[in-house]
């Protein structure tokens, strides 16, 4: 069973920045998966905020482009979000999802941006 751990969240004053990271374990063949982050926020439903494939491309909503960026290290099993610019409604907690045949999700980090 493939395990998602997502970490790096924290509370943030508003136009700080975060990294979060997306570690994978007990999964072969890492490289070959598409990951995506999504969050969600109290009352609201899971919304994507970026996605990766496979081969390296790239997707944003539109709300965080030009100030989020993902990526990943296939050789660490890893995704990271970094997310510059924050704002108040970016809070929610983030999720990681790993799918090739299956489908993965991590149990989240929260995310607060607040003075």
């Amino acid at each position: 069973q493939v395990q998602i751990v997502e970490s790096g969240g924290g509370l943030v004053q508003p136009g700080g920045s975060l990294r979060l990271s997306c570690a994978a374990s007990r999964v072969f063949f890492f490289s070959g998966y598409n990951m995506a982050w999504y969050r969600q926020a109290p009352g609201e439903q899971r919304e994507l905020v970026a996605a990766i494939t496979s081969g390296g491309s790239t997707n944003y909503a539109d709300s965080v482009k030009g100030r989020f960026t993902i990526s990943r290290d296939n050789a660490k099993k890893t995704v990271y979000l970094q997310m510059n610019n924050l704002k108040p409604e970016d809070t929610a907690v983030y999720y990681c999802n790993a799918k090739l045949r299956n489908e993965y999700w991590g149990q989240g980090t929260q995310v607060t941006v607040s003075s």
